[in-house]
C-alpha cells in the first residue's frame, strides 16, 4: 500500500462537503483545530451551497472534490460531514493525479465509499472525525488525527468489554467502515477485497434486523469468509420494532461468524461515538489482545 505523504506546518488542508450541506460557521472549530497545528484550510465551493439536503448538485461535488485532489498545493482533503451523497459523485472522479501524488483523504461513515474505492488503488486513508463536531469528540481522536497526518508513531489501546477471541497477535490490512455502506457497495467498482484482510465496521442508527440482513448479505457473498479478524466499532443509537428481534448488533454479528477461526473484537473506539479514533485504512496493522486488553500498532 501506498502512503500519502507527511504533512508539515504551513501546509494547506481543504475542506469540502461531498454529502450534506454545511455551513462555514459549523465548521469553524475544525479550522481553528487545523491553525492550531499550524496548518492553513481552504474551503470547497461545496461549503454553503444548498441543493435540498446536499451540498450542491452532483457535478458541484464532484468538480470541488476533483479541484482539491488535482491541486498540488493541497496536501490532504478533509471532509466536512456525512449524511449521504459521496456514492452519487465517486463515478464522475477522475483519479489518475491523485494515483501519482496521493495525498490524505479524512472522513468516516458515508466517506467510507471513498475509502473502499482508493483502497482498491492501493493508497491508504485515513478513516477519521469529520469537521462537523469535531469540537464534541475526545482530545484523544482529535490528536489521533494529527498523529497520522504528521507521520508520528500511532497505536491504539482499549479495553474490550466482551472478549470474544483467544490471545495473541494477528496482523493484516485494514478495511472497512460503516457497515450500511461497505453493504450498499457490494458489486460495484468500489465494493470492497477483504480476503486476508482485517475487517473494522460500525453504524448507527439502524433496525436491529437491519444489521442482520447486512451482515448476511456480506457472509453469502464470501467478504466475512477467510478475514485475519473482524473489528466492530460503535454499533450506536440502534432501534428495535415493537416485536423485539431478540438480539443486539453485537450478538447478530458475533451467532453470524463464530463459525470462522478468526479473532471478533468488540468495543473499539471508533465509529459514531465521542471516542472516535483515527484508522488509517490500507495500513498493514499489527493487533496484540491480551487478556481483556487489545493494541493496535499502525
Amino acid at each position: 500500500m501506498i502512503t500519502p505523504t507527511s504533512l508539515q506546518k504551513g501546509d494547506t488542508v481543504a475542506i469540502v462537503s461531498t454529502a450534506r450541506k454545511i455551513s462555514k460557521e459549523e465548521l469553524q472549530p475544525a479550522i481553528h483545530l487545523l491553525e492550531s497545528w499550524g496548518l492553513k484550510a481552504v474551503l470547497g465551493k461545496t461549503i454553503g451551497a444548498e441543493e435540498n439536503q446536499f451540498a450542491g448538485n452532483d457535478d458541484l461535488r464532484a468538480a470541488d472534490f476533483q479541484q482539491m485532489m488535482d491541486d498540488p498545493k493541497i496536501k490532504a482533503i478533509w471532509c466536512a460531514r456525512g449524511g449521504y451523497g459521496t456514492v452519487r459523485i465517486v463515478d464522475k472522479l477522475n483519479f489518475s493525479a491523485f494515483k501519482k501524488h496521493p495525498k490524505w483523504i479524512i472522513g468516516y461513515s458515508d466517506v467510507t465509499v471513498l475509502h473502499s474505492h482508493i483502497h482498491n488503488f492501493g493508497i491508504e486513508t485515513l478513516h477519521a472525525q469529520m469537521c462537523l463536531e469535531i469540537e464534541n469528540k475526545t482530545k484523544e481522536a482529535r490528536e489521533s488525527i494529527r498523529k497520522v497526518l504528521f507521520g508520528e508513531d500511532y497505536k491504539i489501546e482499549f479495553q474490550q468489554k466482551k472478549l470474544q477471541t483467544s490471545q495473541g497477535i494477528i496482523s493484516g490490512e485494514l478495511i472497512g467502515g460503516n457497515l450500511s455502506v461497505l453493504y450498499s457497495l457490494i458489486g460495484s467498482a468500489s465494493a470492497m477485497k477483504s480476503d486476508g484482510k482485517i475487517l473494522f465496521i460500525e453504524d448507527l442508527d439502524e433496525m436491529l434486523y437491519h444489521v442482520d440482513r447486512m451482515m448476511m448479505n456480506l457472509k453469502r457473498s464470501g467478504y466475512l469468509k477467510n478475514l485475519k479478524a473482524l473489528i466492530i466499532g460503535g454499533m450506536t443509537q440502534m432501534k428495535d420494532n415493537k416485536v423485539y428481534f431478540g438480539k443486539t448488533a453485537e450478538e447478530t454479528i458475533m451467532d453470524l461468524v463464530k463459525e470462522y477461526n478468526y479473532p471478533v473484537i468488540f468495543n473499539f473506539p471508533a465509529g459514531h461515538i465521542v471516542d472516535n479514533r483515527a484508522l488509517i485504512m490500507g495500513r498493514k496493522v499489527k493487533v496484540n489482545v491480551q487478556s481483556s486488553i487489545v493494541n493496535v500498532q499502525f
